[in-house]
């Protein structure tokens, strides 16, 4: 903690090994006093800055970043130019705007850039705060790591193939930062434990000599006298040996082996390719190598699109944790977060930690060979009690962790449907642990209420309000929820977009066709993403408002109209498709809405129809189940989906053309019809549906051409979701039977070919691996 003041006094100290004569102690008591005003002001003026940013963050939570702006915009800390970073980067990530996007970088780099000459300062400077948990300047580089994260995601988000692997790499180097704070809340922990041990096997031996060391333990010999001056100096001095021995432990530097300071960011080059060369045609495999912990990797005929999606024998093993691993998992209340600046780093450190696990362990079988690039694995039970832990905290990192966290139930875990039990039936021995699993439904409910309470002008968490009740089949209430959100307007621009693409998902998912449509084109006004996407979802709504329209018997001039907005919109989503770009590509929907209306252009020449007597099986349940809105549904809108796919091959207006389809198309018509059963509850009728519809068809009959080609893979991953659902009710078969079953489908889903949206498919399979994983390490043994 005296760093410098012990270095002058290094040789007086070792000189004798008496105590300090009268001399010299009065000497050393103004050396301490002087010591601890410099200590003293440091502090405040670290606690100034820290209440500076806690204040803007607040105003971020709030939705009100232009007075975060206002706040930060003085400061030149760490801690201010990190605010600043993060009020792009939430603008950026909100609203994928190009310019913020640019904006949010050059702030980030300059963070980074801060934060790092601060940590190289703090190794120099004796008067830096000293922890007795956390290496010294941790403060510092946490605000790198997290600046580090926020830059790698606006970099894989940019449109730059370049930018996006830069990112990955950011990712990598957070990663060793985060992981050596951790480091070292473990080490701490590790500490008290043995202390509290030694302390219990001690404490015979104390009672037997209580009276003798109860008056050495007291100045004087007796409980109630004061200690005399000299042994009250002799006592600080004592205490700053100790304590400089405490902090000396924890010099080390946590990146990597050095100073932060020194990354060498700067001195990688990543230069732009160029998008295209004729007579070089672009290979589909890179032929080049990535360093993984010092070792060279070769990655020649390694592809992103290889078709053994589930080959990472190559990788280094995840990190296990010990089985005596100590989790600093203490309540803000806590004496050990006395320190706000241990308050920070901790909240912090678990808030970019956690979510850095959840992040790559969700990573889909399409994309594993991006693990060669980041070099590490995710895991998501570790991640998200990280996550829990860092929204205790009543700071911009709790709010971000509570943000994180409601997102990823609500938004992952609501697209999966192969989960764990939920933590009511767990084990009380593995409660805590588990308590993360699937879905924790009071524990996400309590985790609201508190946020709402912490942060009430944010509109934030009233969508997560609306997705709460939306995943408790409450879709109508969600709604209500929406609407009267959009009546204040959020001074963010970016979260009324989020709140109006949420409105339109749930009017689709209910079947109001004219909200539905209505919303989606209001969002092309609010945010410039994917405008393909929400022309398509717009004229998908007319396209059943046409259906529903002939086959009531409405007038002709209502299904003109419908037929004419149904093609007018469905014609222009391909026009917007390509504008946008995710790691140099076209976005998957872009490709998607694209080969549909190509498709329907064909066999509308080919049968000789109108464009909207051409279009297949419902193009808006299509959405529904790549949305999976089915299990958003109450009994009755499922019914009303099975409705509308009746259509297609049912006695209505389309049977004659009906006749004429494809097997794709027969396929597309079983999964979705296999899906909305499955939510349904009726098991061996999806089982029956799939297995003719699609399972029996060659694959060469789907795909190739402007067919779809993601009905194969999706009808094993439903068969295996179907399989896991009848684990509990017998159905002829054992539980263990049928998760092995549930198993096979799924592995087979994950080995699939390269396939249209397999990114957003992949999600689900990868989820639904990971709980194959847990269910396993839980049966210890049971299977074969």
């Amino acid at each position: 903690m005296l760093r410098g003041w012990l270095r002058e006094k290094k040789g007086e100290l070792n000189a004798s090994t008496h105590s300090l004569d009268a001399l010299a102690e009065p000497q050393d008591s103004t050396s301490i006093a002087s010591a601890l005003r410099i200590q003293q002001a440091n502090h405040c003026l670290q606690s100034r800055r820290q209440c500076e940013y806690n204040a803007a963050a607040n105003h971020i939570m709030n939705d009100d970043l232009q007075a975060a702006e206002d706040g930060l915009a003085n400061g030149t800390s760490s801690f201010h130019k990190m605010g600043k970073g993060m009020v792009a980067f939430l603008r950026a990530t909100l609203g994928f705007e190009p310019e913020i996007m640019r904006e949010a970088s050059e702030r980030l780099a300059d963070a980074e850039t801060t934060a790092s000459a601060d940590h190289r300062k703090s190794q120099r400077d004796s008067h830096a705060h000293r922890s007795v948990i956390y290496p010294i300047g941790s403060e510092f580089a946490l605000c790198h790591a997290e600046s580090q994260l926020m830059s790698a995601v606006v970099g894989v988000l940019n449109e730059s193939l370049t930018e996006s692997i830069r990112g990955f790499y950011k990712l990598r180097k957070a990663f060793v930062t985060l992981d050596a704070i951790l480091a070292a809340e473990d080490k701490y922990m590790r500490g008290q434990s043995r202390r509290i041990v030694g302390a219990r096997v001690s404490v015979d031996s104390l009672r037997s000599n209580r009276s003798a060391r109860s008056m050495q333990a007291v100045p004087g010999g007796f409980g109630d006298e004061r200690p005399s001056a000299k042994k009250q100096e002799k006592s600080l001095l004592d205490t700053v040996r100790q304590n400089e021995a405490q902090a000396a432990a924890n010099t080390t530097t946590i990146s990597n082996g050095r100073p932060i300071a020194e990354d060498d960011d700067e001195d990688d080059e990543f230069y732009d390719a160029d998008e295209s060369h004729e007579s070089s045609p672009a290979t589909r495999t890179y032929a080049g190598h990535v360093e993984i912990d010092g070792v060279i990797k070769d990655l020649a005929n390694n592809s992103l699109e290889d078709d053994n999606r589930s080959e990472t024998q190559d990788l280094p093993p995840p990190k296990a944790l010990s089985s005596d691993h100590q989790v600093l998992d203490h309540d803000p209340d806590s004496d050990v977060f006395s320190n706000p600046i241990d308050v920070f780093i901790h909240s912090g450190a678990n808030l970019c930690f956690g979510l850095l696990l959840v992040m790559i362990s969700m990573i889909p079988p399409a994309f594993n060979k991006l693990l060669f690039i980041i070099g590490f694995h995710g895991d998501r039970d570790r991640g998200l009690r990280l996550l829990w832990q860092a929204s205790k905290f009543h700071n911009i990192n709790g709010a971000m962790a509570g943000l994180c966290l409601l997102g990823y139930y609500h938004a992952v875990v609501g697209f999966a449907d192969v989960l764990p039990e939920p933590s009511s039936t767990r084990t009380s021995a593995n409660e805590t642990q588990q308590d993360v699993q699937g879905y924790p439904k009071e524990r996400c409910e309590t985790l609201l209420q508190d946020m709402r309470t912490r942060h009430p002008k944010s509109h934030l968490w009233l969508l997560e309000e609306a997705r709460m009740e939306a995943m408790n089949r409450r879709l109508s209430t969600a709604l209500s929820l929406l609407e009267s959100s959009s009546k204040t307007k959020s001074p963010l621009k970016q979260v009324e977009a989020l709140n109006m693409f949420e409105k339109s998902l749930n009017a689709m998912y209910i079947h109001d066709y004219a909200l539905c449509a209505k919303s989606f084109i209001k969002c092309i006004d609010l945010n410039n993403w994917s405008h393909a996407l929400y022309y398509y979802n717009a004229g998908a709504a007319h396209v059943e408002s046409y259906r529903h329209s002939k086959m009531s018997g409405r007038s002709d001039k209502e299904i003109k109209k419908h037929a004419e907005k149904a093609t007018e919109y469905l014609r222009q989503a391909p026009k917007h498709a390509g504008k946008k770009k995710f790691m140099a590509r076209q976005l998957p929907f872009d490709v998607f809405v694209t080969r549909k209306v190509q498709k329907w252009d064909a066999r509308a020449k080919e049968w000789g129809v109108p464009f909207i007597d051409a279009v297949g099986v419902s193009p808006l349940e299509e959405m529904i189940f790549f949305w999976n809105g089915y299990r958003r549904m109450d009994h009755s809108q499922l019914e009303i989906s099975l409705e509308n796919l009746e259509w297609s091959d049912g006695n209505g207006q389309n049977s004659v053309m009906w006749a004429k389809e494809e097997a794709d198309e027969k396929a597309v018509l079983a999964v979705l019809r296999g899906a909305t059963l499955r939510n349904l509850g009726r098991w061996d009728a999806v089982a029956e549906v799939l297995k003719k519809g699609v399972l029996a068809i060659p694959g060469a009959e789907l795909k190739g051409g402007l067919r779809d080609n993601w009905t194969g893979p999706c009808a094993h991953y439903e068969m295996g979701v179907g399989a896991w659902m009848r684990r509990k009710d017998g159905g002829g078969k054992d539980e263990v039977e049928w998760v092995k079953e549930c198993e096979g489908w799924i592995d087979k889903a994950a080995k699939w070919e390269s396939y249209e949206l397999d990114a957003r498919v992949g999600l689900k399979v990868a989820t639904a691996q990971d709980t194959l994983k847990k269910y396993w390490e839980e049966k210890r043994g049971v299977r074969d």
